[in-house]
């Protein structure tokens, strides 16, 4: 019985489930309408037109999809034709379509997308990828395959990673070629590396034109090449470009995935078309290997076969986004009817107005387009491509793509690049970061143009008959470092020397041609000269350049090849010993300090010493006079009383210590000044002239003016400039008072030279900058790495060095001291030893001290036990205490002891006084008062024996 209610009641379940699917069915519509628009003749069309119809043929077998709504489809071929592509699109807003696949074209997309955002119609495009389409511009665009943006991106990254700075792009010249360029430019420029030079391609390719883009690459710096262009005409490019020899070792080529798509549907190469492309690198969009996948290449031959009987092409990844764009439209337009909507079209009043023949008031718009995107936008499925699902800014996401190398008559694929992961040699996964640790490679080895493993240079200087215009200052003074040959264009000296022998140590020839820059009566500033670099004026700037902050902020500089930096010269005079040099090592305080402690040290000494060492004992005038013998006798390690004390030992250990450490730093300083000859100046740094209002001298067009006003906000009204070594130092001798200047600031191998030959001048205090000199090229030239490089090789080789010695040698005063006099030692350098030895002392009278009041508790209970009965009691404790102190400690203990027993003889006879007491109570009270008499006879004769 209850078998048959339990079956009973399963009837009437799936009475109820029939009604509600039939009555659904019965509300969908029967067919949907969909558009597609792309060529079919092009690589990509007629890949798309077999994915195309095969993912329909699927979808409508499926009748889990659409419920037994069928698509229906039509498609309409653009013939590489924008104009034609706009038309067909037209023609399907007058059917009743909601939503259409294409266009292929990016340029197509632009135009169509502004008709479907008044028509509300969706367009789905699988090929078009300008980044610009996804802009909300275009709300009903929707770009089902990876925008350009990634792409460039990923390019990008590749650059930056074999460490390019100049990149020259190739592209047609439309709104793919333009806008995807721009992104490239972008992409270069977060990481530092810029677009060069652009070529801009007709879009209407032809042989000729692409020749003479070309030559103008030829000329460029540049190596590194990236072509932008479409699939029909892109191996065209490479054709020319291996005519004209630019296929050779040296080149790198990266070619968007536009190249990728002719190795998968024209796999194997034919061997003329792969001979051009050798070397090459091109991305493909990445698309996850899944059985889904597998199975759509296992049956890629028969839809093929069943397409086009007399001709077989490969699957390539734009097949599979188109294949992958049916089934998200089939799962939106699911979605949309399962909500109850309906399917109408509403024709457009202000096209009604507008009449004539163009019968654009057949088009209509559809009512709920919108609510058909929001749908297309929500769907999340896994197809062929993988996971295929759209972000709130309309990419798909996890964009990714695999980098591949041309080989042979195939390609090899060196690695990946996702923009969750960035580029890696191993498949990326969708997650934040990779804990393989394979994936720290970035790319396997390529195979380069030329059939190089050898990564190239990215560059080389252009073989256009143009020399390097170097900027050099035409200075008037310290020709050693530049000075231009009279009547010449040539120039010489230590800065022209380190350039050439650099420039000959590079793998490639730099014709170079020297500019004069100055007017041959003032030195010039090369900031100056760098400005006109940035300006284009030159091509370099090679010279006495300092490397300041505000240069390296308009050029890029080489390594240092000689150190400088700011320093302080003033007229000094020769220091003499006079009768008090033997002062002269310790500061006052020093010596104050230190005579102090010696009086401190003997005191402590005394204290721990005085109670049991007869050294330290006798009169108060001899106490006084051993003390102080005692303590500076410790200077020269001379003195003749002995230390008993434990803590006496300690402190004296430490302090002669301290004594060693002084007395050898006194007699090194002492002499220092009495033996060496030194030079003395009331300048002593740059300190004293900030603090001053003397005038101070620089050289004129040196960078030493900016910084002395606004770096260390010195007056200018207090800045002379000079031009000549001689008007340095006639200032100097002048002084301040009459008319001189104070010091000199200025670098310091111009210094090192002015000194050579003036001995009454010197450098005074430290170097307050520390900077280089290099050579200046134009932000991110590669000439600038290179020729650090160089300069580095000259330094390890030995070069750099003879060419300084060579042209800097000094004479004269060369090898005599330029420093001042020593500075006097102060206090700070000992603080740490006084301390110590402080700290000893302090520890050691606390333990004394301890120790002594043990003692005195110990030996004088009495004194210590009686209550206190006013100030005098006070005072003579305190006496008592100091008298203690001022005995000798075995004194002490004797007294103690004899102390201890009589005290115990006087408890002996108390004791028996009361014994005696106890016996004459018991004989009776009769005789009470003899007794009193007797006792009182013998007390007092007791007394009195006492007291004799």
């Amino acid at each position: 019985m209850e078998v048959v209610w339990l079956m009973l009641l399963l009837a009437i379940y799936s009475g109820l489930v029939l009604l509600a699917t039939s009555t659904n069915i019965s509300t969908r519509p029967a067919v949907v309408n969909i558009g597609c628009v792309f060529s079919f003749d092009s690589l990509v069309g007629k890949v798309a037109k077999v994915a195309i119809n095969a993912a329909v043929a699927d979808v409508n077998s499926n009748p889990l999809i659409l419920g037994g709504t069928k698509l229906k489809h039509t498609m309409h071929d653009t013939n590489y034709s924008g104009f034609l592509g706009f038309v067909e699109a037209l023609k399907f807003m007058e059917t009743g379509t909601v939503a259409i696949i294409g266009p292929q074209s990016s340029v197509t997309a632009h135009v169509i997308s502004h008709i479907s955002k008044e028509l509300k119609v969706p367009l789905l495009s699988f090929s078009a990828t300008d980044p610009t389409l996804c802009s909300l511009q275009y709300p009903y665009f929707v770009m089902t395959a990876h925008s350009d943006l990634f792409q460039m991106g990923a390019i990008a990254e590749i650059i930056d990673h074999y460490g390019w700075r100049e990149v020259v792009a190739i592209y047609t010249d439309d709104d793919h070629g333009r806008n995807g360029i721009d992104a490239l430019a972008d992409k270069l420029a977060e990481r530092r590396c810029r677009l060069s030079y652009k070529v801009p391609l007709n879009p209407e390719l032809n042989q000729n034109d692409i020749t003479d883009a070309l030559v103008n690459v030829l000329q460029a710096e540049s190596r590194v090449i990236v072509v932008h262009v479409p699939v029909s005409s892109g191996l065209m490019v490479f054709k020319v470009a291996h005519n004209l020899g630019m296929m050779e070792s040296g080149y790198v080529w990266i070619a968007t995935n536009w190249l990728a798509t002719i190795l998968e549907t024209s796999f194997p190469l034919s061997s003329e078309t792969a001979s051009v492309i050798q070397g090459v690198l091109t991305l493909r969009m990445y698309t996850q290997d899944s059985k889904l996948k597998r199975n759509m290449f296992s049956r890629w031959r028969n839809l093929t076969t069943q397409e086009s009987p007399d001709s077989h092409f490969g699957l390539n990844t734009y097949g599979m986004y188109a294949y992958d764009t049916v089934w998200l439209l089939a799962h939106a337009i699911n979605e949309f009817l399962n909500q109850g909507r309906n399917i109408s079209f509403t024709h457009d009043s202000r096209l009604k107005e507008l009449g004539g023949n163009l019968h654009l008031d057949s088009l209509s718009i559809f009512d709920q387009g919108e609510m058909l995107l929001q749908n297309i936008l929500q769907v999340n499925m896994t197809g062929v491509s993988g996971p295929f699902s759209l972000t709130s800014g309309r990419y798909l996401r996890h964009p990714a793509y695999e980098v591949l190398n041309v080989i042979g008559n195939g390609y090899r694929s060196i690695g990946y690049w996702a923009n969750y992961s960035g580029l890696s040699a191993v498949p990326p996964v969708s997650k934040q970061k990779l804990n393989d640790s394979t994936a720290k490679q970035k790319l396997l080895d390529v195979i380069w143009p030329g059939q190089t493993m050898e990564t190239p240079r990215g560059w080389v200087f252009p073989n256009n008959g143009r020399f390097l215009r170097v900027g050099v200052p035409k200075r008037v003074s310290y020709t050693e470092f530049v000075d231009q040959i009279e009547g010449t264009d040539l120039f010489k000296g230590y800065c022209i020397d380190v350039f050439t022998a650099a420039l000959s140590l590079l793998p490639y020839p730099v014709p170079y041609k020297f500019i004069a820059y100055g007017d041959g009566i003032n030195n010039p500033s090369c900031t100056d000269i760098i400005q006109l670099m940035t300006a284009g004026e030159f091509d370099a700037a090679v010279g006495d350049i300092a490397i300041v902050t505000n240069r390296t902020k308009m050029a890029d500089f080489t390594q240092p090849y000689i150190e400088s930096g700011l320093v302080v010269v003033a007229a000094v005079k020769k220091q003499t010993s006079d009768a008090l040099a033997f002062l002269k090592p310790f500061t006052g305080t020093m010596w104050c300090v230190t005579g102090l402690f010696f009086l401190v040290v003997g005191a402590v000494v005394w204290i721990l010493e005085h109670r049991i060492n007869n050294d330290f004992r006798g009169p108060p005038k001899r106490q006084v006079v051993t003390t102080l013998w005692f303590s500076f006798s410790t200077m020269f390690f001379a003195h003749r009383e002995t230390t008993v004390s434990t803590l006496g030992r300690l402190v004296l250990i430490v302090w002669l210590f301290v004594v060693l450490i002084v007395n050898s730093s006194y007699t090194a300083s002492l002499t220092s000044i009495l033996t060496v000859q030194h030079l003395a100046s009331p300048i002593k740094g740059i300190d004293d002239l900030i603090k001053s209002n003397d005038p101070i001298g620089y050289q004129h067009g040196s960078f030493a003016e900016n910084y002395l006003t606004q770096e260390l906000g010195i007056k200018p009204h207090r800045l002379k400039p000079y031009n000549s070594p001689e008007e340095f130092a006639k200032a100097l001798k002048d002084g301040p008072g009459s008319g001189g200047v104070a010091a000199i600031v200025d670098e310091r191998s111009y210094i090192e030279l002015f000194l050579s030959t003036r001995c009454e001048f010197a450098i005074v205090g430290q170097e307050f900058t520390k900077s280089g000199w290099g050579f200046a090229f134009p932000k991110d030239s590669p000439l600038a790495v290179d020729m650090s490089t160089a300069i580095l090789k000259l330094s390890e080789n030995g070069e750099l060095q003879r060419i300084h010695n060579e042209w800097l040698m000094g004479s004269a005063c060369s090898s005599q001291t330029t420093m001042l006099s020593v500075d006097r030692l102060e206090l700070r350098s000992f603080w740490g030893l006084f301390a110590i030895c402080g700290s000893a002392c302090c520890l050691a009278l606390i333990v004394y001290f301890i120790q002594m009041l043990r003692q005195y508790y110990r030996h004088y209970p009495d004194e210590s036990s009686e209550p206190s009965s006013g100030r005098s009691l006070r005072s003579s404790r305190i006496q008592t205490f100091l008298s203690f102190a001022d005995e000798r400690e075995d004194e002490v203990k004797v007294r103690s002891k004899r102390r201890q027993m009589e005290r115990a003889c006087v408890i002996s006879n108390g004791e028996d006084e009361s014994i005696g007491k106890s016996s004459n109570t018991d004989i009776g009270e009769s005789s009470n008062t003899d007794v009193g008499e007797g006792t009182s006879n013998r007390n007092v004769g007791s007394t009195g024996s006492s007291t004799q």
